[in-house]
């Protein structure tokens, strides 16, 4: 299996280059030469599998460049219960991501917040720490990480590598903008490895400064720079295993469907649903809850995508969602043009022009419900109303993110033939203000992450400007040291 830009202009390449590659040389997001057909049979045979053992019959489809032994053994190492054991019951835990179903055989939340920072990002960067760590070691090179985060891609990304040979990671996260908890996750690490760069500004700016060093090919190439967010393809791959998982805990028989709700902010997470669909996993609808940063709603109900600028971005209580230039978003555009290159350099050309694009009037609109993409809306008194409603009703307590997906599930579930599945974000006890205003009481949290916000704090703080966060980079990462 080979992988090309979405763009068309760089190198097609097996999958350990893209690993270390992240963005590619022409600006855009590596996908596979096709996507692999999943059958009925397939469905039936890997229903039983462990997570461990349902992660590789997944990543073996993609990834030929490492030998298969290798790539079960860092399955069996990352998906474990000590490493997911923070499931609201501890006896499920082994199933790495269980269902809780709220309304039977309605409407469940699969839980993907059990890993070591309480976030789903923790799936796919357990993998990735491993991935990372492998390669170079094969190829005796070392790697830095340049990674922007609007709250959790962050803490994940560096539980993820810390300690880990080879690797350093730069973490750009907007000043002031994510909970204490979040910022304490990361400040509060101390490893050698991990660096924090808190930038004046929101994630849409500092996600700009990781693509623009990224496009620095000189740069790029004496730092060895590297990408943890979605924009590596690594990301999405481990992604697309627990859409999997759901369907098969929800359904009884590889012919019936399952709906799912994603919250969504760089539309990495409901990128894993639409490939999982586009590979023969029988989904029904996938529904795309936003926050008040709705570009991505827009889209899907207009045609119209129209990035904003930082200056309209909104700081919302679902602040990982607060995001309104969604990177994956490319890689769903090049799957609706029919894999157009050259159509997608065009738009993305456009937005440079214009602002944004229209496809309402265009071939490709027609399309879309090919995709079965549907969407729906959030604001700070939704997310509010649907966090009391889910404690009253059920007993639950969720975090404000999970709240969008599942009061837009609400308004999906109702005319759906099939289980609406809502993919849980977080655990509560990182948005405990939020929490608060709410329930009026503070969500529980483990103990062992007791007086986390304490602790003290390592973070430097910069303005988002690409000049002087490579110097920073520069200096602690010259080519010549030492890990």
């Amino acid at each position: 299996m080979r992988y090309f830009s979405t763009r068309g202009q760089s190198p097609i390449l097996p999958f350990c280059d893209i690993l270390l590659e992240g963005l590619a040389p022409d600006g855009g997001l590596y996908l596979p030469e096709r996507y692999p057909h999943v059958s009925r049979e397939d469905l039936d045979r890997w229903r039983n599998l462990s997570y461990a053992e349902l992660a590789f019959a997944i990543f073996h489809l993609y990834i030929d460049d490492i030998p298969a032994r290798d790539l079960r053994d860092m399955a069996a190492r990352v998906y474990t219960a000590e490493r997911f054991g923070f499931a609201r019951d501890a006896a499920r835990a082994a199933e790495i991501t269980p269902l809780t179903w709220l309304e039977p055989g309605r409407l469940g939340l699969l839980e993907l917040s059990n890993g070591p920072t309480l976030a789903f990002k923790d799936m796919a960067m357990q993998w990735l720490g491993e991935l990372f760590e492998y390669a170079l070691a094969e190829r005796g090179e070392t790697l830095n990480i340049l990674g922007a985060t609007s709250g959790d891609t962050g803490s994940a990304a560096e539980y993820a590598m810390r300690g880990r040979e080879g690797v350093r990671v730069f973490m750009l996260s907007p000043r002031g903008k994510m909970s204490a908890f979040q910022r304490a996750q990361m400040y509060s690490l101390t490893d050698a490895n991990i660096f924090n760069i808190a930038v004046d500004g929101m994630f849409d700016e500092a996600q700009d400064v990781v693509k623009a060093a990224s496009l620095d090919a000189a740069f790029k190439a004496r730092y060895r720079i590297g990408a943890v967010n979605s924009i590596n393809w690594a990301r999405v791959l481990a992604q697309i295993v627990y859409y999997f998982k759901g369907y098969f805990a929800a359904t009884e028989t590889s012919e019936q469907k399952v709906a799912f709700c994603v919250p969504s902010g760089n539309f990495g997470n409901i990128c894993a649903g639409h490939i999982a669909r586009q590979m023969g996993l029988p989904i029904g609808r996938l529904i795309l809850a936003t926050n008040e940063n709705d570009v991505l709603d827009e889209f899907f109900r207009t045609g119209v995508y129209r990035p904003r600028s930082a200056a309209e971005t909104r700081v919302t209580s679902s602040p990982s969602m607060d995001i309104s230039r969604a990177s994956n978003f490319e890689r769903f555009v090049f799957d609706l043009t029919g894999r157009d290159a050259a159509k997608v350099r065009d738009l993305w050309a456009e937005i440079a022009r214009e602002g944004a694009f229209d496809l309402a009037a265009a071939p490709e609109w027609a399309r879309l419900p090919d995709f079965a993409f549907v969407s729906g809306r959030s604001d700070h008194a939704d997310r509010l109303a649907t966090i009391r409603q889910v404690y009253a009703r059920y007993g639950l307590i969720v975090d404000p993110h999970t709240a969008d997906g599942l009061k837009v599930a609400y308004q999906y579930a109702e005319s759906e033939e099939t289980p609406v599945l809502v993919l849980e974000t977080a655990q509560a006890a990182k948005f405990s203000e939020t929490i608060q205003e709410a329930l009026g009481r503070l969500p529980d949290r483990p103990e062992s992450l007791a007086g986390l916000e304490s602790l003290p704090q390592r973070v430097e703080m910069m303005a988002a400007d690409m000049e002087e966060i490579k110097a920073f980079i520069a200096a602690r990462s010259d080519s010549g040291k030492e890990f």
